[in-house]
């Protein structure tokens, strides 16, 4: 008879998950154990062994929940109607506020995923297209040119190239907001340097 799942079993599989994103983040992928992500969850080896069978499950699950989670965020806020300058903007936003309190998670999608199985790869790498291809349709509204040509995918990567490593610099509290830097982002897209109100 197949064992039945304890009611609070995904709110325990997130709490196990975000425990082991701050353990392998600070400590990194090869000298993180799984004994320090059962004491960082305080949880026994036991049950974190039921949730997971090993590091390698806990590496793919980390990764795959953080992007469902950004896909699912970029989704939500897509609004097609919305003027297609304004919709990049408002998609900026929602990933920067997506990766508010994700950055150990964002390590890991960082240092992990070449470590993963190839199927498992494979998965991650299809979730990170599917948002890529959002944002490259905004940007080929905003300049139908850059479809045309070979720059369309080097434009969209260098706006994520900028959001992607917000998290090696930036600090809450500090001389701008994580709204003032979406505003930044955008406005370096759409418009360059020249297109920001404090530059020449």
């Amino acid at each position: 008879m197949a064992r039945t799942r304890a009611e609070d079993f995904e709110e325990k599989q997130r709490a196990i998950l975000a425990s082991a994103a701050a353990v392998l983040g600070e400590i990194g992928m090869d000298k993180a154990s799984m004994a320090q992500i059962a004491e960082k969850a305080q949880v026994s080896k036991a049950l974190l062994y039921h949730y997971y069978p090993g590091k390698d499950a806990l590496i793919f699950d980390i990764i795959r929940s953080h992007l469902l989670e950004l896909d699912n965020a970029v989704e939500v806020a897509d609004i097609p109607s919305l003027e297609p300058r304004e919709r990049l903007r408002v998609l900026v936003h929602a990933v920067l506020e997506n990766y508010r309190d994700a950055d150990n998670e964002h390590r890991v999608q960082i240092n992990g995923t070449p470590t993963l199985a190839p199927d498992q790869r494979a998965e991650i790498h299809a979730i990170e297209r599917r948002i890529v291809r959002r944002f490259a349709a905004v940007l080929r509204e905003i300049n139908p040119e850059l479809g045309a040509g070979p720059l369309l995918m080097p434009v969209t990567m260098s706006l994520f190239g900028m959001l992607n490593w917000v998290y090696m610099w930036f600090r809450e509290g500090g001389p701008i907001t994580r709204g003032d830097y979406a505003d930044l982002a955008t406005d370096l897209i759409l418009h360059g340097l020249a297109g920001r109100p404090e530059c020449p």
